[in-house]
């Protein structure tokens, strides 16, 4: 088969750190995206506007949707997707923040096995 014939799967890992600067417009922001949602249960409104509220992380959550990222992207098609938010100690100036740390890991991981 050629590969036009067969679907290929990516993975894409896509690892953000924000700072929110203002909570009351993220906040605001998520609450009327909860409200415009009307196949939302009323149940589940009441939940979500009550996590918002409470939570600047899953405030940004409900902001963040994974298909904008490769919505526009020709030829791709969003299979699955799952994402979460935490708050977070950041410090920039850290050694411990390095952007590659992650790859660097799999690079030597990938070194013994090839």
């Amino acid at each position: 088969m050629s590969t036009t014939e067969t679907s290929q799967f990516v993975r894409l890992r896509v690892e953000l750190v924000v700072e929110v600067e203002d909570v009351e417009a993220l906040t605001g922001a998520a609450l009327r995206r909860i409200s415009g949602d009307a196949d939302m249960p009323a149940d589940e409104r009441a939940h979500a506007e009550s996590a918002v509220t409470e939570d600047t992380a899953e405030a940004l959550a409900y902001l963040i949707d994974p298909f904008d990222l490769v919505g526009e992207v020709p030829g791709v098609e969003l299979a699955q997707a799952s994402w979460s938010s935490e708050s977070i100690d950041y410090d920039p100036d850290s050694p411990e923040w390095g952007l590659d740390e992650d790859d660097e890991g799999e690079d030597e991981e990938e070194d013994r096995l090839g």
